[in-house]
């Protein structure tokens, strides 16, 4: 058996290491912690492949195993990797405290409905789009997206980061602080855990289910769920292929360009991903935030045209949703594919404009489908009956980057 002790945040195990253990793995500081068994090896963590060579020798002479692990090792820690090498059924797991549930017990904040995100030895993207999305995120943090990464692509976000470091030792500091002020400051390295809070919705209701928030009961919302102008408004048999040719999902960052009344927008971010919505109509701008806050989801609405205002976002959007079919439209497809990492959906109800839409995302290396969308509803009429009321039809495109196209789009 392999023993994997977990030292909660940061507490000395010394007493906990089994007196039969010959040898004994862990990072320097949990070893220096220890008392080894008399005769023990002493393996330090670094690259994980040649630890776990030593560990499988042991194993094969039938000879004890101890490691030691940070928090509880069944989180996002050495109990992953131990199981796929020599099976779960060798492991005596023995966990701590995880950072996790540290941090949130010095905030006085439950944890059942936080999502968590490691952006150790991984691409930020993910973890700033889950911040952005859901009000309370943990972050376990490496070089290169700590906390003054995250705070620096959180700026126009009114989130608060509880910065834990050195959770559980003398030196422990839990402070929380601004994007700006998390942006500003070299944080070294003994962050534990950043804490990424919307304030106003960061007591959520009681859950059954832990986790973030769940997938929503229904998608495709009737245009009744939302405020709009003169029925200027994605159609819902619309938006229900353009969701699924979107493919929203937590961690993945959505646009919505000529959002219009945000409805792909807030059914994107009610689906779990980061969006933003652009749009050129002052009043359209406040309809998106009111359908959003109407919602309970968090969209980022940025006021102005394009594609002239889409150089100004800094973020590469996994999918694209373009509504609308004016005469830029051509050049906003354009723009949209160049930033795109996934996929570019397109509305249009001109067919003058689909060829020129077509042509834009097939010129920037997507392959490019599509259908034209006719529906009839039901509808009463006097006597108890029913017809069949059409609604107007709507051409819909999707490009998918194909794989020769990737290059300048970050992984």
């Amino acid at each position: 058996m392999i023993t994997v002790i977990g030292t909660g945040t940061g507490a000395a195990v010394g007493a906990e290491v089994p007196a039969e253990a010959e040898l004994v793995v862990g990072g320097r500081r949990h070893l220096d912690a220890v008392r080894l068994p008399e005769g023990a090896e002493r393996v330090v963590l670094g690259p994980l492949a040649p630890a776990l060579d030593t560990v499988e020798k042991y194993l094969a002479e039938e000879r004890p195993v101890v490691v030691l692990a940070s928090g509880d090792p069944g989180f996002f820690g050495i109990v992953r990797a131990l199981a796929e090498r020599f099976g779960p059924e060798r492991l005596d797991v023995r966990p701590g405290v995880s950072s996790v549930a540290a941090a949130f017990a010095r905030t006085g904040l439950t944890w059942d409905d936080a999502v968590v995100v490691s952006a150790h030895g991984r691409d930020p993207r993910t973890a700033v789009n889950l911040c952005r999305a859901h009000p309370k995120v943990a972050v376990l943090t490496g070089p290169g997206a700590g906390p003054a990464e995250l705070g620096a692509a959180l700026r126009d976000t009114a989130r608060v980061l509880v910065v834990a470091s050195a959770l559980g030792s003398a030196e422990e500091r839990v402070e929380r602080v601004t994007p700006d002020e998390a942006a500003a400051r070299d944080w070294g390295a003994s962050v534990s855990v950043v804490l990424c809070l919307d304030e106003a919705r960061a007591l959520g209701p009681v859950r059954t289910v832990a986790g973030g928030a769940g997938r929503p009961a229904g998608w495709a919302l009737d245009e009744a769920g939302f405020d709009h102008r003169d029925s200027m408004i994605t159609k819902f048999e619309v938006r229900a292929l353009a969701l699924a040719r979107l493919g929203p999902r937590p961690g993945e960052l959505v646009w919505d360009v000529g959002a219009g009344s945000g409805s792909v927008a807030v059914e994107c971010a009610r689906l779990g991903a980061a969006v933003t919505a652009v749009e050129k109509a002052p009043d359209g701008v406040e309809r998106v935030r009111a359908n959003a806050a109407a919602h309970g989801v968090d969209v980022r609405v940025v006021h102005g045209p394009a594609p002239d205002v889409l150089a100004g976002l800094d973020e590469e959007p996994d999918a694209v949703f373009v509504g609308g079919g004016g005469r830029e439209l051509p050049a906003v497809v354009t723009a949209c594919a160049r930033r795109a990492r996934r996929t570019v959906v397109v509305a249009v109800a001109a067919l003058d404009r689909v060829p020129a839409a077509r042509a834009a995302l097939t010129d920037a290396g997507f392959s490019c489908d599509g259908v034209l969308l006719q529906s009839s509803r039901l509808a009463p009429l006097p006597g108890d009956v029913t017809r069949l009321a059409a609604t107007n039809p709507v051409f819909l495109l999707w490009g998918v980057r194909l794989p020769a196209h990737n290059e300048g789009v970050d992984e």
